[in-house]
């Protein structure tokens, strides 16, 4: 086990964690479908939830929490707001939900593999989110 490995992981799945949160918090007033509601409602608090662990496990090894990367926050913002801005329906707002998803699917499993001797708590951690990811991708499948 590495500590090294634990916190670069732990700091890029925080950083997707509040990613994540902030895109659904963008969008979620513009959701029409209550069901469609409920299931983001439900990903958020359990991003939440995970952040959590995530902060406690950083704090067990004196680390700080990493923040997002301005430009992927900047650009991540754009996409939501242009594309809001010419449909404003619960398919568009599932697609672009589900590209995000895809995405953070995919950065986790490659610092999963990146940082191979992390901690077997941060590798559970970011296997959760991953999880949590592709479970809101299967939800949404209705709204596309």
């Amino acid at each position: 086990m590495s500590k090294q490995d634990t916190v670069r992981l732990m700091r890029q799945c925080g950083a997707g964690i509040k990613m994540g949160v902030s895109a659904l918090d963008e969008v979620y007033d513009k959701i029409c479908s209550a069901e469609f509601k409920q299931a983001v409602q439900n990903c958020r608090i359990e991003h939440i939830k995970l952040g959590y662990e995530l902060k406690a496990l950083l704090d067990e090894y004196g680390e700080e929490e990493k923040e997002p990367g301005p430009i992927a926050k900047g650009m991540s913002w754009m996409k939501t707001n242009l594309t809001l801005a010419v449909d404003e329906s619960d398919e568009s707002i599932a697609d672009l939900i589900t590209d995000g998803c895809n995405m953070g699917v995919k950065g986790i499993n490659r610092f999963l593999n990146k940082f191979k001797t992390a901690d077997q708590r941060a590798k559970d951690i970011a296997v959760k989110l991953s999880q949590l990811e592709e479970r809101l991708v299967v939800d949404l499948r209705p709204y596309l």
